[in-house]
């Protein structure tokens, strides 16, 4: 055989055991698949249904969401672990609710002195 035959499968066997740079998954989707499985499972643990969870993250992979809630179904059941309810975003009040409650608790000792100046 020639030296040209030999030289190509040796060259064909040394790669076959190399990890070139930059050719492997690209390790930010991995990531984005752990993050959607991390909350997939969060979201069975707080008894949100799947369908409220995609809504509360429309950016996470649906599929890596449904895995994770489906893991941590079968988890809580073979554990007999029971959820935590949190509340639901219609049930906290919003930034904007809690601010004037205290604002009207600063404003309040203000407006007495101002309704007695009025009255005498």
């Amino acid at each position: 055989m020639t030296p040209r035959l030999l030289l190509l499968p040796a060259l064909a066997l040394l790669l076959a055991a190399c990890d070139i740079p930059g050719l492997g998954p690209d390790p930010r989707i991995a990531q984005r698949e752990a993050d959607g499985k991390a909350i997939g499972g969060a979201c069975r643990h707080a008894l949100r249904g799947i369908e409220e969870c995609y809504q509360l993250n429309p950016k996470a992979s649906k599929t890596a969401v449904f895995d994770g809630w489906r893991e941590m179904d079968q988890y809580m059941r073979d554990n007999k672990i029971e959820g935590q309810a949190t509340p639901s975003s219609e049930d906290r009040p919003t930034a904007d609710e809690a601010k004037p409650a205290s604002a009207e608790k600063k404003a309040a000792p203000a407006s007495k002195p101002a309704a007695d100046k009025k009255t005498s």
